[in-house]
């Protein structure tokens, strides 16, 4: 039989804060309540950074346990990417402030600024890169600090009640596939994006989009320098666009809904993902779900998910799992792997 060079995921981890937020202590901020964010949301508690901790910091955590776990060390890397919304400063790329942590020079180190899809997209270069043959073991971590950048206020409630801080990692190594059916391997991945909705979904200032000076006062009285959000158009966009999304991953690659073991949607809210699950008419027990313990940690929420779901037993060697995000731009992708 004949043999490919695929990529395969070999290693996974993840870190969040210590510090627990409960719907309960946003009470103190905002007009809000536990029963109000839970029935919206689905969302119990979610994890905040101290303020001396930055994104690249939880990344660093994350990205030690997938290297750990994938037994590499980090000198055999040849790429590190960094998917965020949350950057440690506006330039030069956080991935740069990873590569210093781990003590890599000359490795190179990529941001990848595509927010909730993210991480699929990191998953999709790296996956280009090894079946290329430029590369043969990747790092992507997915990291975010939103608690620094949230407006903690009634005004901000709809948004500032859905993030977490969090981190997750992976190493993808090259592999010799000769049988898919049985070897652990990304089949496809699968990217889309319509920047007519931008500003659905995003974070105006400070920018280089308005007149006069990059920060622009009238901007920051108006609260653009907080996440604004459509709610409502997110909703409906993201469960038609991940349940899309999955299917064009399977019909890719002529696999049937049922065949897939385990589902992992982007954490955004729990009403989506049940949403979208329910579109697809996939069972509640095939869908493996964080939000509620960690809330919406963006580009990190599919890593950490993954992650989750190898420590509880739950994602097993062999399985056939299909992954789908949506997010800020809009952007919304898809990925099916064998674990």
């Amino acid at each position: 039989m004949d043999s490919a060079i695929r990529s395969r995921i070999t290693g996974v981890g993840s870190y969040v804060p210590p510090r627990v937020v409960t719907n309960q202590e946003l009470t103190e901020y905002m007009d809000t309540s536990d029963e109000w964010i839970v029935e919206r949301t689905g969302i119990h508690t979610r994890h905040w950074v101290d303020p001396e901790t930055s994104t690249s910091d939880l990344a660093l955590e994350a990205a030690q346990r997938a290297l750990a776990a994938a037994g590499v060390d980090g000198p055999d890397l040849d790429m590190i990417m960094l998917a965020t919304l949350s950057p440690d400063h506006q330039f030069p790329g956080t991935a740069c402030f990873l590569q210093a942590k781990m003590a890599l020079p000359g490795v190179p180190a990529l941001d990848v600024r595509q927010q909730c899809s993210g991480f699929i997209y990191a998953m999709a270069i790296a996956d280009q890169f090894i079946r290329a043959g430029t590369y043969q073991k990747v790092l992507i971590a997915g990291a975010e600090v939103h608690s620094k950048g949230l407006e903690l206020s009634t005004r901000g409630r709809d948004v500032s009640v859905l993030f977490g801080d969090g981190a997750g990692a992976v190493v993808v190594e090259a592999a010799q596939v000769t049988d898919p059916e049985r070897e652990p391997h990304v089949f496809s991945t699968h990217l889309h994006a319509d920047g007519t909705f931008a500003k659905e979904l995003w974070l105006g200032a400070p920018g280089m989009g308005y007149v006069g000076p990059y920060v622009n006062e009238g901007a920051f009285e108006r609260g653009e320098q907080y996440p604004q959000m459509n709610g409502r158009t997110v909703f409906v966009h993201a469960v038609k666009h991940m349940a899309e999304s999955v299917m064009e991953a399977l019909d890719a690659n002529g696999v049937e809904l049922e065949d897939v073991e385990l589902f992992f949607f982007h954490q955004a809210n729990q009403r989506i993902s049940e949403a979208a699950a329910h579109r697809l008419g996939i069972p509640g027990d095939k869908v493996f779900n964080t939000i509620d313990r960690f809330g919406n940690t963006t580009a990190a929420s599919i890593p950490i998910g993954l992650d989750c779901a190898v420590q509880a037993g739950k994602l097993q060697p062999g399985m056939l799992v299909a992954c789908a995000a949506f997010g800020s731009g809009f952007t919304w992708c898809s990925l099916l792997l064998r674990w």
